[in-house]
């Protein structure tokens, strides 16, 4: 299977932030500056952040994880850290060797309830 590359043409147009947001660059701030006011042309000076939606869409070129500006750091989801993926595999593996529970039917729940014990 081929390897997945990053698209560069996307990477030398874009910022990403520590913390997966996207910069870019606004349209229409380069040429025919002259019909447009001065407010208009400082503001086309900030680079804004991607919307979420957009930023969805360039997962996929990047292969990565990203968020929009209207997410929470809490959405990108992190990969453990190798106590934290000892820490699970610790608990799974303890959680193997209890003995399962007997799945009863709903019919022996009904019957078992209703037999007097002796």
């Amino acid at each position: 299977m081929p390897k997945s590359k990053p698209h560069k043409g996307l990477l030398k147009r874009v910022r990403i932030s520590k913390t997966g947001k996207i910069r870019h660059r606004s349209s229409s701030h380069k040429h025919l500056r002259s019909g447009k006011g001065g407010k208009k042309l400082r503001q086309y000076r900030n680079d804004p952040f991607m919307a979420s939606a957009d930023a969805k869409r360039l997962e996929k070129l990047l292969f990565r994880r990203l968020r929009g500006r209207e997410q929470p750091r809490t959405a990108l989801r992190k990969s453990p850290s190798p106590e934290q993926r000892k820490a699970a595999a610790a608990a799974k593996a303890v959680e193997a060797t209890k003995p399962a529970a007997k799945k009863r039917t709903p019919w022996a729940k009904k019957h078992l309830a209703l037999k007097p014990v002796k």
